[in-house]
C-alpha cells in the first residue's frame, strides 16, 4: 500500500495530464462537444479526451479497489474455516462466533477512530493522524475515491485483528475477545499504518499525491523509508505480535504439555476445513497484494507481476515445509504444508512488487524455514499457539520486511515508487535501505508486542482473560451457553471429546 501512492500519482498524471496518444482507442470514440471553429474544436477535443480519460481512470480505480476489498474480506472465511478445522470439536461454535465478532467490532472501530488515526489529513503528526473521525469530513462529493479506499483499509484492519483469535483459541473468555479486537483495530494497527503508509508518518518517505504539504526527508537519508508494499510488517507483524503476547499471557491449553515437557498433539476437528480455509486465504492474498497498487490506469502490469510473485512464493513455502517434514522422518502431514503455504504468502507481502520471480521463490522458501524454526522454538518454550499464528505472521512478517533490503531491484523500485534512493544489497544497494527495513521491523515489533503485552497483562490481572479449568475441559461451546458444535451423539462426557 505504501508504493501505491506513488503509482497512483503516476497513473493520474498519465490519465489526466493529457498524453493524447494513450487516450486513443475506445476513449477517442466518445464524441467531443461541437465548437464553431476548427482551432477551438481541436482544443476542446483534447480537453474532452483528457477529462474523459481521467474520469474513466477514476471509475476503474474505484472498481478495482472495491473488488479487491471484497476479496480481502473474503479471507475472513478462510480464517474461520482454518481455525474451526484446527481446534477441537468441542470449541467449534465458539471460535466461529469470535471470528464473526472480530469482523463486526473492527468495522465499528475503523469507522469511528481507526481510519482517522491511520491516515488523518496531510501534515498530521508523524506519530498518529487526528482528522476525519467517524468519516465526518468525507461527505464532500468531490472525494469520489474516498469510500473505496476506506473499504480497502477496513478489510486490512479486520485481517490484522482476526489473526489473533486462532492463537488464543479454546481457553479465552468472550469479553477478552471484544476488548482486544477493539484495541487492535482502533489503535495499535492504525498507528502503524500511519507510520508507514499515510505519507505523513515518520517511517514513510513518499508524499501523498493529494497532499500539498511537502514530506520531510526519511529518517535515514538516502533511503526510501520503510518499503512494505502490502503489509508484511504493517498487517502481519501487528497481528502476529498480538498473537504471541496473547498466547504467552494465556498459558498453554490444559494437557498440551506433559510434566516432563513433551508436547501432546491434539486432534484437529476437520482437516478438510483447514485445507479449504488455506485455499481461500491463498486466493485472498492476490487481492491483498495486487490491490495494494491502489490504482488502475498504468498499474495493471505491476499488479500482474505482484500476483505472479505471490503465487511463486506461496508454492515455494508449502513445498519447503513439506520437504523438511519428510526429511526429518515425519509423515507427509497436511498441517506443515498448509502453514508453509501461509508462511510463503506472508513473507512475499512486503516485497511482492519489488523483486524478480526467482527472488520471490527464495523469499517464500526462506519464509517457510523461519516458520518451521520459530514454531519449534515456541513449543520448546511451552508457548501454545493452536493455529501457529505467531510463527506464520510475526516471524515470517519480519522476514518479509527484511527481504526488501536484500532482494529489491532498482528498476522495480523505480517502477513502483517513481524514484529509487536505494534498493536491495544483493543488487548493488548501499545497505542503508536494509538498515531502514531493520528499523521498521524493530519499531513495529516493539509497538505491537509491547502494547499487546500491556493489554493482556491488565486483562489477566482483572481475571477477564482465561476461562476456568472446568469450562475449558467441558468445551467453550457448552460452558459459555452457545450450544454444541459437535456432531451426532458426541458429548463432553465421552472419551472422544476429552482431548
Amino acid at each position: 500500500m505504501q508504493g501505491a501512492a506513488a503509482a497512483l500519482a503516476n497513473s493520474l498524471t498519465g490519465g489526466i495530464g493529457g498524453e493524447h496518444d494513450r487516450l486513443g482507442g475506445a476513449r477517442s470514440l466518445l464524441q467531443p462537444r461541437q465548437q464553431p471553429s476548427n482551432s477551438t474544436l481541436q482544443m476542446d477535443t483534447t480537453y474532452s479526451l483528457t477529462s474523459i480519460g481521467g474520469f474513466l481512470d477514476e471509475q476503474l480505480t474505484i472498481l478495482w479497489m472495491l473488488q479487491c476489498a471484497f476479496l480481502v474480506f473474503f479471507m475472513q472465511c478462510g480464517f474461520a474455516l482454518l481455525e474451526a478445522g484446527t481446534v477441537r470439536v468441542k470449541n467449534t461454535k465458539n471460535i466461529l462466533l469470535k471470528n464473526v465478532v472480530d469482523a463486526c467490532v473492527s468495522t465499528m472501530a475503523w469507522w469511528a477512530v481507526g481510519y482517522a488515526f491511520a491516515y488523518g489529513t496531510c501534515g498530521d503528526s508523524p506519530f498518529i493522524g487526528y482528522h476525519n473521525f467517524f468519516s465526518a469530513d468525507a461527505n464532500d462529493t468531490s472525494q469520489t475515491t474516498y469510500w473505496a479506499f476506506w473499504l480497502y483499509g477496513w478489510a486490512f484492519s479486520a485481517t490484522a485483528a482476526t489473526v489473533v483469535s486462532g492463537a488464543m483459541a479454546e481457553r479465552t473468555k468472550f469479553r477478552a475477545y471484544l476488548l482486544y479486537t477493539t484495541f487492535i483495530s482502533a489503535f495499535i494497527y492504525p498507528v502503524v499504518v500511519h507510520w508507514v503508509w499515510s505519507g505523513s508518518g515518520w517511517l514513510s518517505a513518499f508524499r501523498r499525491p493529494d497532499c500539498s504539504v511537502e514530506k520531510e526527508e526519511p529518517l535515514i537519508s538516502g533511503t526510501m523509508g520503510v518499503m512494505d508494499f502490502a503489509g508484511s510488517g504493517v498487517v502481519h507483524m501487528v497481528g502476529g505480535g498480538a498473537s504471541l503476547m496473547g498466547a504467552i499471557f494465556l498459558g498453554p491449553r490444559l494437557g498440551r504439555f506433559t510434566k516432563d515437557g513433551h508436547v501432546v498433539q491434539f486432534d484437529n476437528s476437520s482437516p478438510a476445513n483447514m485445507a479449504l480455509g488455506v485455499f481461500i486465504l491463498w486466493l485472498g492474498f492476490y487481492a491483498f497484494n495486487s490491490g495494494s497498487t491502489q490504482c488502475f490506469y498504468g498499474c495493471m502490469p505491476i499488479a500482474a507481476k505482484v500476483a505472479v510473485n505471490t503465487t511463486l512464493a506461496t508454492g515455494a513455502g508449502g513445498l519447503t515445509c513439506l520437504f523438511f517434514a519428510v526429511f526429518n522422518g515425519n509423515p507427509g502431514d497436511i498441517a506443515p504444508l498448509l502453514n508453509g503455504i501461509l508462511a510463503g504468502a506472508v513473507s512475499i507481502t512486503a516485497p511482492c512488487a519489488l523483486v524478480q520471480s526467482y527472488g520471490a521463490v527464495i523469499i517464500g522458501a526462506v519464509g517457510a524455514i523461519f516458520y518451521s524454526l520459530s514454531s519449534k522454538l515456541l513449543l520448546r518454550l511451552h508457548i501454545d499457539d493452536p493455529v501457529e499464528a505467531a510463527p506464520v505472521h510475526l516471524f515470517c512478517g519480519c522476514w518479509g520486511v527484511l527481504s526488501v533490503g536484500f532482494f529489491a531491484t532498482k528498476s522495480s523500485t523505480e517502477a513502483v515508487y517513481g524514484y529509487a534512493n536505494d534498493w536491495g544489497v544483493l543488487y548493488g544497494g548501499s545497505g542503508k535501505q536494509l538498515g531502514m527495513q531493520l528499523l521498521g521491523v524493530v519499531c513495529i515489533g516493539c509497538w505491537s508486542c509491547g502494547l499487546s503485552g500491556i493489554m493482556f497483562y491488565v486483562l489477566k490481572k482483572l481475571d477477564w482473560l482465561r476461562t476456568s479449568k472446568d469450562a475449558e475441559l467441558q468445551g467453550l461451546d457448552l460452558s459459555q451457553g452457545i450450544g454444541s458444535g459437535m456432531r451426532g451423539n458426541c458429548f463432553p462426557c465421552l472419551p472422544c471429546c476429552q482431548d
